[in-house]
């Protein structure tokens, strides 16, 4: 099998967070990075929907040469991913996900075994954190919240409005509000690490908050070593690339909030 680069998928932008974390840790990979941005939101979508079309964006990444795909979006990893995973893999090429790698990681960061999920509606109602928690952690008691406009407030540049300050406090308040003990809470969307600083400033002492894109990364780099065949067919030049389904332009402003550098992209359909 010949060699391709590394596939990122997001359904627009919040897996660049992701990416960002990825092309850190591993720099000599060659990256394609595809965003859905014409269809974007996938969180308020049902599950058939998201499937598809997250399906023909990973066919679209194998079409462009990658033979391993990281869904670097919670939604897609939701309702996706498994499915894809069954019945749609043509042989050589992996899907991985973003859900995987963060609840695996969660009892080295909880004390009280206590979790809260802050997270997008659709992946709230898919209980996909509680079903892969429970499985590695038993032990754990997760708690979930949504928070329907964290993703809004990101991609309309209004990081740091008052109407930040004002929901950020508020689903905190709300999801610390459903047991005393939760000491962990995982930002499970890729938008939400660009609010850190106001969720820091909301988030009591002794909690710890755990971003993805990190976790994301080192068990890539995990997963690499322990498949030797992955990493061979894997290229290795340093090259990034970013594709769209929406407006090349738009998407080149907007991605620099995201991966905190300008990049080229190019628009794609699917």
């Amino acid at each position: 099998m010949e060699s391709g680069p590394i596939g990122i998928f997001d359904s627009g932008y919040g897996g660049l967070t992701v990416f960002k974390e990825i092309q850190k840790h591993l720099p000599q990979y060659d990256y394609i990075y595809l965003g859905d941005n014409a269809r974007v939101p996938y969180g308020t979508r049902s599950f058939d929907t998201v499937y598809e079309f997250t399906k023909e964006c990973v066919f679209k990444l194998f079409e462009l040469g990658c033979n391993l795909v990281i869904l670097a979006c919670n939604t897609a990893s939701a309702k996706a991913l498994r499915t894809i995973q069954q019945r749609d893999l043509p042989p050589g090429k992996k899907v991985l996900g973003v859900i995987r790698p963060t609840t695996e990681a969660v009892n080295q960061y909880t004390k009280t075994n206590k979790v809260g999920i802050l997270a997008t509606q659709g992946t709230v109602l898919s209980e996909s954190y509680k079903i892969e928690i429970h499985k590695f952690h038993p032990e754990i008691e997760v708690f979930q919240h949504a928070c329907p406009f964290w993703v809004p407030l990101v991609e309309n540049n209004e990081i740091y409005s008052e109407g930040a300050h004002y929901f950020v406090q508020k689903d905190l308040e709300s999801i610390l509000s459903l047991s005393d003990g939760i000491d962990t809470l995982v930002l499970a969307c890729t938008h939400y690490p660009l609010l850190l600083p106001i969720i820091e400033k909301y988030t009591p002492p002794g909690i710890t908050l755990l971003s993805q894109g990190e976790l994301v990364a080192n068990s890539l780099e995990d997963y690499l070593q322990r498949h030797p065949e992955v990493t061979a067919a894997s290229s290795k030049g340093g090259q990034l690339s970013f594709y769209t389904t929406d407006s090349a332009e738009d998407f080149e402003q907007k991605a620099t909030i995201f991966f905190g550098r300008e990049i080229k992209a190019a628009h794609i359909k699917v």
